[in-house]
C-alpha cells in the first residue's frame, strides 16, 4: 500500500511538471555537480540525485544506449532537474538537447589541474567508479583490456576502481576534460546559446549567475559547498 501511494505521488508530480522545462547539470564530475543539485533543490526544485540515478541503473542503461528506458521511467518523468552522471557522460547532452527541447543545460568548469587533483583523491589513487565505463570516457579502453577481465563484467553498475589513477596520467585527464568543455560550448554556441549557462567552479557569483539564468532570485551571502573528497 506504501509503495502504491508513492508512485500515484510521483505520477501526479510528474503531470504537474510535464509543462516545465528539464535542466540538466552537464559538468564533468568532480566539478561541483553535487553542489548544483543542492543549491536547486534548495530553490524548490525537485532534483535527481545521484542515489536516484543509482536506484535506477540510468548510467548503465546510457552506457548500454538504452536511451529511452530512462525518459520513460517514472523517476525521470517526476523530477525536474539531473545532476551527477550520466547526464554529463561523453557527448548525451546532444542526446537530451533534442529529445528534450524545451530543457536548460548547466556548465561549471575549474582549474583542469584541480579538477585532476580532486580525482585523484576521491578514490585514493584509483578510477572512479565502474573502471570499464571510465575506461571509455576518458579514453583508456587499452588499459583496461590490459587487466584481462572476464566480458560478464564489461556492462556492469560495479563501482570496482580497478585502475590506477595519479601523475603519470595528469595531461591525458587535462586534454580529455578540456576538449569536452570546448566541444559542448562549441555546440551550443552554434545551436542554443539561450539554453546553456556556464560559469567556473571559483566564480564567487556563481550561483546568483544560475539563478538569473533560470529566472529566480539568489540571496546574498548564498553558499553551497557539498561532496568535498576527504584527502
Amino acid at each position: 500500500m506504501k509503495f502504491f501511494l508513492k508512485r500515484i505521488k510521483k505520477e501526479l508530480i510528474a503531470i504537474k511538471l510535464i509543462r516545465k522545462p528539464k535542466i540538466f547539470v552537464i559538468s564533468f564530475q568532480r566539478t561541483g555537480t553535487t553542489s548544483t543539485g543542492r543549491f536547486l533543490s534548495d530553490h524548490n526544485y525537485r532534483v535527481a540525485t545521484y542515489s536516484i540515478s543509482k536506484r535506477n541503473n540510468w548510467t548503465l542503461k546510457w552506457f548500454k544506449g538504452d536511451f529511452e528506458k530512462i525518459f520513460n521511467s517514472l523517476e525521470f518523468k517526476s523530477h525536474q532537474v539531473f545532476e551527477d552522471d550520466p547526464w554529463w557522460c561523453g557527448d548525451f547532452y546532444k542526446v537530451l538537447f533534442h529529445r528534450c527541447p524545451n530543457s536548460k543545460f548547466i556548465l561549471l568548469e575549474r582549474d583542469a589541474d584541480k579538477w585532476f587533483d580532486s580525482m585523484i583523491s576521491h578514490s585514493g589513487g584509483k578510477t572512479l567508479g565502474n573502471t570499464y565505463s571510465h575506461s571509455k570516457l576518458y579514453g583508456r579502453e587499452i588499459d583496461y583490456y590490459d587487466l584481462n577481465i572476464q566480458s560478464t563484467k564489461l556492462y556492469s553498475p560495479e563501482i570496482d576502481n580497478l585502475l590506477e589513477l595519479d601523475e603519470s596520467y595528469r595531461e591525458h585527464y587535462k586534454k580529455v576534460y578540456l576538449l569536452r568543455n570546448r566541444e559542448i560550448l562549441e555546440f551550443f554556441d552554434q545551436f542554443g546559446k539561450d539554453r546553456l549557462i556556464h560559469t567556473r567552479l571559483e566564480d564567487q557569483d556563481k550561483w546568483k549567475k544560475i539563478g538569473k539564468f533560470l529566472n529566480f532570485q539568489v540571496k546574498d551571502g548564498y553558499n553551497i559547498h557539498a561532496n568535498k573528497s576527504n584527502k
